[in-house]
C-alpha cells in the first residue's frame, strides 16, 4: 500500500492508504479526526468539508493520496487550544446549531468565506453555504452567526418567511 505524508492541523501526519481511500475515510479511521462527518457519500450535504492548500473541499469527494504533501485543516484544528475561533464562538452565541451534525461543515465553510469576503451579505452568505446542508435550523441562526464573526450587527435581522 501507498505511504502518504500530509500537516493535518498544523502536524505531520503519515499513513498508509489504498488508492480508493477518501480523505474523509482516512481523516476519521486513521487518523481519529471524527469531527469531519460523513453525511451523504454523494457530495452533496457539506458535513465532510475541510480545508486543503487553503482551500474548501468537501472530503468525501477527495482521494487521501490526492491531498498527500498537502496542508489539511479540520474542524479540530480551527480552535487555537482551548479558545475557540470567532466563528465558533459566535455559532455558540446565536445558536447556529441544534443537533450539531452539520456544524463542523458549516463552520468550516463559514471561516472559508470570510478569508475570502470579510463583510458578506445574507445572501452572499446564503449562496456561499448553499453545498451544506442543516436539517434542523432553517439557517436562519447560522447567517446571523456568519454575519455577527464577520462584525456586522445583526440585532434586526429578522428570519425569513
Amino acid at each position: 500500500m501507498p505511504q502518504i505524508s500530509m500537516k493535518v492541523n498544523g502536524e505531520t501526519k503519515r499513513g498508509e492508504v489504498e488508492g480508493r481511500t477518501l480523505l474523509v475515510e482516512f481523516l476519521r479511521e486513521n487518523l481519529g479526526l471524527t469531527g469531519t462527518h460523513v453525511g451523504c457519500d454523494t457530495s452533496q450535504c457539506g458535513a465532510c468539508t475541510v480545508h486543503v492548500d487553503g482551500l474548501q473541499v468537501k472530503a468525501c469527494t477527495m482521494f487521501a493520496g490526492e491531498a498527500d504533501g498537502a496542508e489539511v485543516v479540520t474542524i479540530e484544528g480551527v480552535a487555537k487550544g482551548e479558545e475557540l475561533s470567532v466563528v465558533q464562538q459566535a455559532f455558540q452565541e446565536h445558536h447556529g446549531l441544534q443537533c450539531g451534525f452539520c456544524t463542523p461543515g458549516m463552520i468550516m465553510a463559514a471561516e472559508s468565506l470570510l478569508k475570502v469576503n470579510a463583510k458578506p451579505s445574507e445572501t452572499e452568505i446564503r449562496e456561499h453555504l448553499h453545498g451544506n446542508i442543516c436539517r434542523c435550523t432553517g439557517y436562519h441562526n447560522i447567517v446571523k452567526a456568519i454575519m455577527a464573526a464577520s462584525g456586522q450587527d445583526v440585532s434586526d435581522l429578522t428570519p425569513a418567511e
